[in-house]
């Protein structure tokens, strides 16, 4: 058991052209963005599963071209959380773990995100988590307020899935809860220029990560508002801050690794 907080840092995804000159220099061919992305991180989530399930080559390719320290977590396909909303989960688990099983050794949690309009259907989540394997942890993104009750953490407990720890504009979205003994948390959109995180909401966001998960956990923490370049920006500042707080990271770009690209408008 390891004698300090681990925390992987890394972004929801790679493949953003904001961080072409920003992050990515700008004469690097885009195969080559995940090479350049994983020399400066240790793991990633993996956005596009979620979308488009990608063939099982394509996994086993992306674990080819990683260091072997590297970890990374794939979305569940949209296809069973928002078209199907759970409904008669076997073959759509078993139609993801297939494919995902291509990262071997480097297959971190997956990240089963639900709508914001599903309400609690606490059966159906039920069912869809009894068909992950037994060896793929699962952590999950509820959105609706109606999900937010004892019964949901009791099943969350039990099933030993992940409570996924949403932030939005500095502000937490989902309960404190604590479900397993590893923890998975996304950064969707910072308070300061838009999408980024000031510095003083990182290091309270850090300084809560440290006590409230204590000398053994295991933290995937990734930052989703990649407009700007602003996640990666993040990631090393956040990083920064859970070392001051005494916990353990992961490798993260340095300073002259990344700068913002121009503001754009936020989205209405």
């Amino acid at each position: 058991m390891p004698a300090s907080v681990t925390v992987l840092v890394g972004t929801s995804g790679w493949q953003y052209r904001d961080w072409r000159g920003a992050f990515y220099p700008r004469d690097l061919a885009q195969r080559q963005w995940l090479d350049h992305y994983a020399a400066r991180f240790a793991t990633v989530e993996i956005n596009n599963s979620f979308y488009r399930l990608p063939p099982t080559e394509r996994f086993a390719a992306w674990a080819a071209t990683t260091p072997a320290d590297f970890t990374l977590c794939p979305k569940v396909s949209r296809y069973l959380s928002h078209m199907k909303k759970l409904r008669d989960p076997q073959e759509p688990v078993e139609r993801f773990v297939t494919a995902v099983r291509g990262l071997g050794t480097k297959l971190g949690p997956v990240l089963l995100q639900l709508p914001g309009t599903f309400p609690q259907a606490l059966n159906r989540l039920d069912a869809a988590l009894a068909e992950f394997p037994a060896d793929v942890r699962v952590a999950v993104e509820l959105r609706h307020p109606s999900w937010f009750t004892e019964d949901t953490r009791r099943l969350l407990t039990r099933r030993r899935a992940a409570l996924c720890l949403a932030d939005r504009g500095s502000v937490e979205l989902t309960p404190p809860w604590r479900t397993t003994d590893w923890a998975y948390i996304r950064f969707h959109e910072g308070r300061g220029t838009w999408p980024c995180y000031g510095r003083t909401a990182l290091a309270s966001r850090a300084r809560m990560l440290a006590e409230r998960y204590g000398p053994s956990a295991e933290i995937y923490a990734f930052f989703n508002n990649d407009p700007r370049a602003c996640a990666v920006r993040d990631a090393r500042w956040f990083a920064a801050a859970c070392r001051r707080a005494g916990l353990v990271t992961t490798r993260v770009p340095a300073a002259g690794d990344v700068r913002l690209a121009e503001p754009r408008s936020t989205p209405g």
